[in-house]
Parts: C-alpha cells; sequence; structure tokens
C-alpha cells in the first residue's frame, strides 16, 4: 500500500502501545502492576453515573450541534470563568469526544509549512505528532531536571520568532509533574503579547491535581483571553477517562473555523453523556478533593521508594500524578528500562525518550494505582535493577 506522506509524521501514544504488551503477559498468566496508563484508577462520582442515565432516559440518544448542547456549553462556561476570573462567552465553548480533537483543530487552524509551534519537552507526545503532521515545525521548549521541570525563560524568549504561531503549555505538566508559577506565566504571556499572530493553546486537564497551591492559567492575564485557546475536560478530575469529553474556550475569531473542523470530523460528542458535564461540574466536588489527597499520600510512599533504588532519582511531583524518575545510573537506556521491568519485573512504565528527545535517561511512572501495589512495584524493582 502506497501512504500518504504525512502519515509519515504521525506518532503514536506509547501508553497504549505498553498497555497492549502487558495485557498479553496477563493473558500468559503474569501478575503486573500497570503504572503506565494515565488514569485515575476511581469510579466515575455517582451523581455523574445517574445523570448519565438519567439523559438516556429523557431521549438524549440524538445528533446534537457540532459544538455541543447549548446548556452544556454554558456550564462550562460559566465553570471555566469562575474559576479563572474572566469573561467567557458560552458561543466560544466548543465541547468534543476528549480533549486531543482540541489540539488537533487548534494546530490545523493556525499552523501550516512555514509556522513554528513551541512545545514542552518532555510533554504529551501528541503534541509533537499534530504539529509535524499539519506541517508546521515543532519547536521543543526543554523542560530539564536541573530547573526543576521548569522552562528556561530566556531561552524561549530566543525561540519566538516572526514564524512562532502557538506557543503550547501544560500546567500541571505531563509526564513531569511540574507547575509553572504565575510569575513564569506572567512572563511567557508578555512574551506572546509582542507578537500580533501569536497564540497560546494551554492544556489544563490536571488542573484540579495540585498539592500546593491554587491553579492559575494564563488566560487570566490582562490581555491574553483573545489570543488564548484552554484546553480541558472531565477525564483526570472526575475519574471519566472512557466517557470521552473534553472541550475548549477559543478565542471569538477562532471559534467557527474550529466548529467547521468539527463538522468535518468527529460530527458530535456524545449526547447523553454531554448532559453529565452539568452534574460534574455544577455538582459536588467531594470526589475530586478526595481523589486529590489520595494521590498526594501515593505520592509520598512511591517517590520515596523510587529514590530508595541504586541508580534511581525522582523529584517530587508537584501535580498530576506521574513521577518522571531519572534511572541513567541503573546503566540502561530508557527503552531497556521500559522493556525489561515489563519482562522481568512485571512492572509496566514508559520509556522518557516517548515524550520527547529531553526524556532521554528517564522514566514515567503512573502513580495512580492502590498504595499496596505501588509498594509491590518498587519491590519488584529494586530487586531488578
Amino acid at each position: 500500500m502506497v501512504l500518504a506522506r504525512r502519515m509519515g509524521n504521525l506518532g503514536t501514544e506509547s501508553a497504549f502501545a505498553v498497555l497492549a504488551k502487558a495485557r498479553e503477559l496477563e493473558a500468559q498468566g503474569r501478575d503486573i502492576v500497570h503504572l503506565e496508563i494515565g488514569e485515575p484508577d476511581f469510579a466515575t462520582p455517582k451523581h455523574i453515573r445517574d445523570a448519565v442515565t438519567r439523559a438516556i432516559e429523557q431521549g438524549y440518544t440524538h445528533y446534537v450541534p457540532a459544538p455541543g448542547l447549548a446548556e452544556v456549553r454554558q456550564s462550562i462556561a460559566q465553570n471555566v470563568g469562575q474559576r479563572r476570573d474572566i469573561d467567557v462567552d458560552w458561543r466560544q465553548v466548543v465541547v468534543t469526544p476528549g480533549a486531543k480533537p482540541i489540539m488537533f483543530f487548534t494546530i490545523l487552524a493556525l499552523a501550516q509549512r512555514g509556522n513554528d509551534v513551541i512545545y514542552p519537552n518532555p510533554g504529551f507526545p501528541v503534541y509533537e505528532s499534530m504539529i509535524r503532521f499539519c506541517g508546521a515545525r515543532p519547536v521543543p521548549m526543554p523542560l530539564l531536571e536541573e530547573n526543576g521541570y521548569h522552562p528556561d525563560l530566556r531561552q524561549l524568549a530566543a525561540q519566538i520568532t516572526d514564524r512562532t504561531r502557538l506557543i503550547i503549555l501544560n500546567s500541571p505538566n505531563n509526564p513531569c509533574g511540574s507547575i509553572l508559577t504565575q510569575d513564569e506565566i506572567e512572563a511567557i504571556a508578555a512574551m506572546a503579547k509582542r507578537r500580533p499572530n501569536l497564540y497560546v493553546l494551554t492544556d489544563e486537564v490536571y488542573k484540579d491535581i495540585l498539592y500546593e497551591g491554587s491553579h492559575f492559567s494564563i488566560a487570566s492575564v490582562p490581555g491574553m483571553t483573545d489570543r488564548t485557546i484552554i484546553l480541558d475536560g472531565l477525564s483526570k478530575s472526575y475519574a471519566m477517562t472512557g466517557w470521552r469529553l473534553g472541550y475548549g474556550v477559543f478565542p471569538d475569531v477562532l471559534t467557527e473555523h474550529i466548529i467547521k473542523l468539527a463538522v468535518n470530523s468527529v460530527s458530535c460528542a456524545t449526547a447523553f453523556s454531554q448532559r453529565a458535564i452539568i452534574d460534574a461540574l455544577e455538582g459536588p466536588q467531594d470526589d475530586v478533593a478526595a481523589m486529590r489527597e489520595e494521590f498526594r499520600g501515593r505520592r509520598g510512599v512511591f517517590v520515596e521508594g523510587l529514590n530508595s533504588i541504586s541508580g534511581v532519582r525522582c523529584p517530587m511531583p508537584e501535580g498530576a500524578f506521574y513521577a518522571f524518575a531519572n534511572i541513567a545510573g541503573t546503566g540502561l537506556s530508557s527503552e531497556q528500562f521500559e522493556d525489561r521491568a515489563l519482562k522481568e519485573a512485571g512492572v509496566a512504565c514508559l520509556s522518557g525518550t516517548g515524550f520527547g528527545k529531553h526524556g532521554k535517561g528517564y522514566v514515567r511512572f503512573s502513580y495512580a494505582n492502590s498504595v499496596e501495589n505501588l509498594q509491590k512495584a518498587v519491590t519488584r524493582l529494586k530487586a531488578f535493577v
């Protein structure tokens, strides 16, 4: 088969590849500790599950407008505006099946051959993949261990040129667990405002999983609302990964083009699932807080355990539920560690190189698993190493 050349620019998300390998081993009778996939191991809160049942009974089983149900978009707009202290017109909200379409649509709409897109590296692998697929040049913003996985703002300023159409931010960051400070965000906003055709895509899906302080969005910086795309969703905050619900808030001039992309690709997000968004955002938030506190306890247990392993060091993550560990001292490459940890120790984890070139020498572990399983993983990894 002769494929279009553009297909050669598409990467993949290694978490699903490792998950498939782990499932194969489990089918053979192996016991595997899953620290590869990035999803909360909690059930979706009951009041949200009840909401979707009601929606089905009420007949929300048909097509809906491409950008989403009006009442759902209004609920999202109110929540986004209140949390970030900005004015949000509900007509600028687009609901999609998962949050990835928001990334893809934004890059498709803004970037093409001859443009640069700056993205975090290590970072969510789909960023670079989508940038290349759209024909633009990916420009990595290094997040290095010696800087606490925070960007070098002087280096970033030098990377921004007239070719730059988009800067992607992700805070809390996947895979590093770092959180941009308000000072850093305001400095990046000042850089962006110097370029009239430069926009910022801020990926805030982990905004509710912070262990210190409160979330701050670049959209909250004066003058940035009209040049910021907010990407968010319910998967991480409400343990709704399988519901496939994401949403974006776009500058007014961009919204109609994003809706056109939705019409030509996904049509619309599932009607009955969308209705549950209202109950998630406007209902009790106790489960969100409880999940965060459980992650806090797991973080301490697991990171302490990793740092007890010879040749491994891991800083304490500031947010999300990932530990990004330096494993160079083991003498193994990231890829070797991923492969052998799975086959020899029964621990599924991800090579840091799957998150970009600056992930070389690192491995990502998701501690969205029980304390018992995290301790089991540390014991097995220690013996393996």
